[in-house]
């Protein structure tokens, strides 16, 4: 297997481990699975995946069924939809090396799980409209800030995309490219894309089998959406987001 690193403004393949040196390999301590919450952040308890009553499509169905879905109706997610929802995109099975890893409902190179998942909330009952992040150690939201203006912000952000603001909550995934960095050095962009596939996957498939629907989006201001979350762009910064919402009938 050959890994890619960028170079001088070009692709060239090299193999793993020749010529990289890694904080891992120096010995530096490894970097949180999560980030922290500041003193006094409101936390909510979700639903637990052994709770859960929904979700029952046979994986056959889903896959079959599964399509991007960019009209959604003006009715709220339950909790334990939302809860199911950042469960199958980020629950955590176990944290395994002391702390220095976690295994969860999608894979990750070398089980680094670099990203933070963002909720932009319109519509989930029990919860007031702002912005939250996942906190998938403890199976929690954040409450980062109220916000109703939350829907016209984030479409905005999204280069006018209207359907992005309409829909009930938007999943945001931010890197935070040194959780891959600190073991796989300068070849962990390529590992990094490709991990938030399998989280968008995860979330088309979910959705699907609640009878919900989503879009996977990628074209956005990056300065807009990272100064909506309130990351610094650098150390950390928005790779991918989604809308989720209730289908329209008919």
């Amino acid at each position: 297997m050959r890994t890619i690193e960028e170079g001088r403004g070009w692709l060239k393949a090299v193999e793993p481990g020749e010529g990289i040196e890694t904080d891992q390999g120096k010995g530096i301590p490894h970097p949180s699975p999560q980030k922290p919450v500041p003193e006094g952040t409101e936390l909510i308890d979700l639903v637990s995946p052994a709770a859960f009553s929904l979700g029952e499509m046979s994986l056959r169905e889903v896959i079959a069924r599964r399509r991007s879905r960019r009209r959604f109706s003006p009715d709220p997610l339950t909790l334990e939809e939302l809860s199911f929802l950042l469960w199958a995109t980020q629950g955590v099975h176990g944290v395994i090396r002391e702390g220095a890893a976690t295994r969860r409902t999608v894979p990750s190179a070398g089980a680094r799980h670099p990203f933070e998942t963002y909720l932009s909330i319109h519509r989930v009952e029990g919860l007031v409209p702002g912005l939250y992040r996942y906190l998938p150690l403890d199976h929690k939201l954040a409450l980062l800030r109220e916000d109703p203006g939350l829907p016209g912000k984030i479409a905005g952000a999204a280069l006018g995309q209207r359907f992005v603001g309409e829909a009930a909550v938007v999943f945001v995934w931010a890197a935070v490219p040194y959780r891959t960095e600190w073991r796989y050095g300068v070849r962990s962009h390529k590992v990094i894309a490709i991990d938030v596939g399998h989280i968008c996957q995860n979330l088309y498939l979910a959705c699907e089998a609640l009878g919900l629907g989503t879009c996977a989006v990628a074209a956005y201001s990056q300065g807009d959406m990272d100064g909506l979350l309130g990351v610094d762009g650098e150390e950390e910064f928005t790779v991918y987001l989604a809308p989720v919402g209730r289908r329209p009938s008919g």
